[in-house]
């Protein structure tokens, strides 16, 4: 059993002089560097302190924790609803469903957000009705596409042509021998999609996800220029009235800095449960004596 026991342990690599003097200089480096910015007066550390927890500062972090979650919740079904128009036999919807995910991906989300909130330029006033006939209404675009309406319309746009594209690769994981099995039981197109493709993409999609879920926080910060008071416009507030640009900036950059740690970890764990490639080792095998019936050790 010997010569299993040796199969199961990790190798262990030897560590060279270079991996020691890099160490130390990282290390040094490190050292030199946080002692720089600890005692540079510049950065006024009992401003950032001051600020850290400041109401504002944490109404704004509430609101882009909201703009995160509902531009993913809200991306991330229309993507699913994208990704199955992409996969569609019938051409002009896949055709449909490409030309969307063309354009919001080729175009910077910054030009996006600018564009809905501008909507009223090009459509004054929206009409709802039944068509040929004089029942509707008109809604007034300048008073519905406010900031946060319009932020929260332009990252969900643009976070679903994304989420398409990750849920279609995940679609295109699953085996053709899953959807042909699928097919010889007689499952209907819906069903086939429940049961047996989107379980089976999950692995794929889940984790890519998790990096879209870090990238929309921090993307949030476009929103400003909106005048949405969001995480980073909060701070420009302040120093805007206080004339502290960089202890608020790093107030700012702290919270996100923290936040993205918090998303990291689920997302890490995720990744391990969902990854393919993953090989676990036990790191300790327990010895097995095989017996004869009678109880004698072989």
């Amino acid at each position: 059993m010997s010569g299993l026991d040796s199969a199961l342990k990790p190798r262990l690599k030897r560590r060279s002089t270079f991996e020691y003097v890099s160490w130390v200089v990282c290390i040094l480096v490190g050292i030199g560097i946080l002692s720089s910015v600890a005692t540079n007066p510049n950065f006024k550390w009992d401003v950032v302190a001051k600020y850290f927890t400041h109401e504002s500062i944490l109404r704004g972090l509430m609101l882009t924790i909201f703009l995160t979650v509902a531009s993913m919740a809200l991306g991330t079904l229309l993507g699913l609803g994208l990704a199955i128009m992409r996969a569609s036999t019938i051409k002009p919807i896949a055709a449909l469903a490409g030309v969307y995910i063309t354009i919001f991906r080729g175009t910077p989300v910054l030009v996006q957000l600018i564009f809905w909130f501008n909507l009223s330029a090009l459509y004054p006033n929206l009409s709802i009705g039944i068509p040929f006939t004089d029942i509707g209404t008109a809604i007034d675009t300048n008073a519905l596409m406010g900031p946060i309406t319009a932020a929260l319309v332009g990252l969900t746009l643009n976070e679903a042509a994304y989420m398409a594209e990750i849920i279609r690769g995940g679609f295109s994981s699953v085996g053709k021998g899953q959807i042909e099995a699928a097919d010889s039981l007689g499952m209907s197109g819906a069903m086939k999609m429940r049961k047996v493709i989107i379980p089976q993409a999950m692995p794929s999609i889940i984790p890519a996800t998790g990096n879209q879920v870090i990238g929309m926080f921090k993307g949030t910060s476009l929103v400003s220029v909106l005048g949405v008071a969001e995480l980073l416009q909060s701070a420009q507030l302040i120093y805007a009235r206080t004339y502290e640009t960089i202890p608020l900036l790093i107030v700012a950059s702290l919270w996100y800095l923290v936040m993205t740690m918090l998303l990291s970890y689920p997302q890490s764990k995720l990744e391990q449960k969902y990854s393919h490639t993953s090989v676990r080792v036990p790191r300790r095998a327990r010895k097995v004596t095989l017996t004869a019936p009678e109880g004698i050790a072989r």
